[in-house]
């Protein structure tokens, strides 16, 4: 063998050697970078805590499935929080945004769903929604199915999402309340806060919002309302109305109910509440025009009344805020849940506040 040919075998050698070499360092540079792009992926990963009522009959059964789902999914930042009696959904809720929570889920009613929403107004992370109550009326109106976990499960962890107005209702009269107390669909002061505070929760378990009626019934004839009423308009024009007589007062950010519609016009979205003043005379005769007051405008989609109605009332304005001070202490509710006996309260409302998972096209 001579010189040239050791040289060429050498070089061929020594050249192999650096391509292995080479490759063998490339193969190390694209596994630390794909070691690094794992970790950033890691650590944009997206933190769900779950929000669970677990008074609800089948809170078990979702949460087993909402653990299937996550698994099936490669969810694996996840956590699940308990509301307990001395406990709400609110301050779960900030537990959760305290233990790193990116989107946070409730699982639950429109109470569980409200207090979240309390928590989660103005602070830019996202709400899910997996409803297992009876209403579910926020759920209604954002088009989020009511009955199928795994759809309801998807859309929450999707990006389609709605900015929503956050209603708060304040009890002025009671200056050791840190916060106002978040509504999502209406608030009320009257004879909708005595038909919600009456109602049989058992009969409630057993044919849902029906069990409203057989409450409200037993408060037909109650003593009426009197309060002095000033409410702020959409351009921030003050209007007070004295002495105002009424069955019950509401402020509503979702206007629709089962079957019903209560305010037409009312959108979650405008940066306005619509209040709605109702009262009746001539018993039963009032009450059956005020029934068809609610079936009139449910039909034409307006706020009006119908043109049949003689012996009732339902004044609809929208506005930014709504004061009223009254003349004896009367139960109030939000979205359900009731609050305090107050003779002073103001409804506000905060546009877009709260960030809302919805189906696409919602």
């Amino acid at each position: 063998m001579n010189t040239a040919t050791v040289i060429i075998l050498v070089s061929m050698v020594v050249l192999i050697a650096v391509i292995v070499v080479a490759i063998a360092l490339i193969r190390i540079h694209m596994h630390r970078k794909r070691v690094q792009q794992l970790e950033q992926r890691r650590n944009d990963q997206v933190h769900y805590a779950f929000i669970v009522n677990p008074s609800k009959p089948s809170a078990a059964q979702t949460c087993t499935k909402i653990r299937e789902f996550c698994r099936e999914r490669g969810l694996g930042e996840t956590m699940f929080i308990e509301t307990q009696l001395d406990k709400d959904g609110r301050a779960c809720t900030q537990e959760a945004l305290e233990r790193g929570a990116d989107v946070v889920i409730a699982v639950g009613g429109d109470g569980t769903v409200r207090t979240v929403a309390s928590a989660l107004a103005g602070t830019g992370h996202a709400m899910g929604i997996v409803p297992i109550g009876t209403g579910n009326l926020f759920a209604r109106n954002m088009g989020i199915p009511i009955d199928d976990v795994t759809a309801a499960l998807t859309i929450a962890v999707s990006h389609g999402s709605h900015r929503v107005d956050v209603g708060r209702l304040q009890l002025l009269d009671r200056p050791d309340e840190d916060h106002g107390h978040a509504f999502l669909i209406i608030a009320g002061v009257g004879f909708d806060a005595v038909m919600i505070d009456d109602t049989d929760p058992n009969l409630k378990k057993n044919v849902s919002w029906l069990a409203y009626f057989v409450s409200g019934a037993k408060h037909l004839f109650a003593p009426k309302y009197h309060a002095d009423v000033s409410i702020t308009d959409g351009e921030g024009k003050p209007k007070t109305l004295r002495q105002l007589e009424f069955r019950t007062f509401m402020a509503g950010n979702c206007g629709q109910i089962p079957v019903f519609s209560l305010m037409p016009d009312a959108s979650f979205n405008d940066g306005l509440l619509d209040f709605e003043l109702i009262d009746t005379d001539g018993g039963l005769i009032g009450w059956a025009n005020l029934f068809g007051d609610v079936v009139h405008q449910t039909i034409t989609k307006k706020a009006e009344q119908s043109p049949l109605s003689a012996h009732s009332k339902i004044d609809q304005m929208q506005g930014r805020s709504a004061e009223l001070v009254l003349d004896k202490p009367v139960l109030t509710q939000v979205d359900g849940d009731m609050l305090p006996e107050t003779k002073h309260l103001k409804f506000t409302v905060d546009r877009e506040a709260l960030i809302v998972r919805v189906p696409l096209g919602e």
